[in-house]
């Protein structure tokens, strides 16, 4: 039995698609260690790790769950491409289901500029450019119910009673913040919000390995409720 155990912590080296840069960063040390824990508790669920996802991948995906709606078409060498990548299962007819985007974003520089005796810089926009990335799978995601979309920021930018917060609230829908929302809520599933883990002090790698394995794990419970545990059974 540890043998087998030790062979998927192997593979799970083979999972992660990450630049080797990025693997070196926290956010990519967290991550291999969920691919292998979750290798080891859906022993017979296939994995798959990719950097990106193309904007005509998606559309194209939109366009056969959405006939009745038009949509631009991108031009072909673009795509969101968030900092962990997508993580997904794939089922017995070789479709594959989302069950974790993680992003991590840092922002705010006024700290130490005050400690060198600068002056303030304007506020950086490193939330800006997270809320297309956050549009962008919240449509791709739309024929499911969960989102299990997870971002980490930090920085001074995002201390407490920061006006930056106010963004981010913003693009949570007016959700909480630092608690993992994975299910859409609503009547109708209309906030498809995702998690978003906020605060002035860099995150731990062992915090947003927890974070991270419970979105994954839960999404993979959900697509067995959904789709029934046989149809991913490798």
């Amino acid at each position: 039995m540890a043998r087998k155990a030790d062979l998927r912590l192997q593979r799970a080296g083979t999972v992660i698609n990450l630049t080797s840069k990025q693997q070196e960063t926290a956010l990519g040390k967290a991550l291999k260690k969920v691919v292998a824990s979750l290798q080891i508790e859906f022993a017979d669920v296939q994995l798959h790790h990719k950097q990106s996802w193309r904007l005509v991948e998606i559309v194209d995906q939109l366009k056969r769950d959405f006939p009745d709606v038009p949509f631009a078409e991108p031009p072909e060498p673009r795509w969101l491409e968030p900092d962990g990548g997508i993580l997904s299962i794939v089922d017995r007819r070789d479709k594959h289901h989302v069950i974790l985007i993680s992003e991590v974003k840092n922002q705010g520089t006024n700290d130490k500029r005050k400690a060198e005796g600068k002056k303030r810089q304007a506020q950086g926009n490193a939330i800006e450019r997270l809320g297309k990335n956050v549009i962008g799978f919240r449509t791709a995601m739309l024929t499911e119910a969960i989102m299990p979309f997870v971002c980490f920021g930090y920085g001074c930018d995002f201390a407490t009673n920061s006006s930056i917060l106010d963004r981010v609230v913003t693009m949570a829908m007016f959700g909480p913040l630092n608690e993992i929302e994975l299910h859409n809520r609503g009547d109708g599933g209309q906030f498809n919000r995702g998690s978003f883990f906020f605060q002035e002090k860099q995150w731990t790698q062992a915090r947003m390995a927890d974070v991270m394995h419970e979105v994954a794990s839960r999404s993979i419970h959900y697509y067995f409720s959904k789709h029934g545990k046989a149809a991913f059974r490798q």
